[in-house]
C-alpha cells in the first residue's frame, strides 16, 4: 500500500503530540502536584538552613575531664590479658 507524502504515521503522531502539548492543562506549571513538590522541597531546604544557623549560634558545653584514662566509661588503654594457664600434664 503506497501512502501519499505528508500522511505517514510518524508525521501524524508528531502532529498529534504537538496539538496535545498546546493544551494548557498539559503544561507542568499548571499541575498542582508539581507545585506541591516544589513547596515541600523549598520548605525542607529552609528548615535545614534554619537548623544549621540556629546550631551555629549556640555553643556546646564542654565535655567533663577527658584527660583521664577513662572516657565515657571506656578505658583509653587496653589491659594486658591474663597469662595462659599451664596445661595440666600431671600424672599421678
Amino acid at each position: 500500500m503506497l501512502s501519499r507524502p505528508g500522511f505517514s504515521p510518524t508525521r501524524r503522531a508528531k502532529r498529534a503530540r504537538r496539538s496535545d502539548m498546546s493544551d494548557n492543562d498539559q503544561r507542568w506549571y499548571q499541575q498542582p502536584i508539581a507545585w506541591l513538590g516544589i513547596a515541600i522541597f523549598v520548605a525542607s531546604m529552609a528548615g535545614c538552613i534554619h537548623l544549621i544557623v540556629l546550631a551555629s549560634t549556640h555553643q556546646d558545653p564542654a565535655l567533663p575531664n577527658t584527660d583521664s584514662d577513662i572516657s565515657f566509661r571506656i578505658p583509653a588503654t587496653r589491659e594486658s590479658p591474663d597469662p595462659p594457664l599451664a596445661p595440666a600434664n600431671e600424672e599421678p
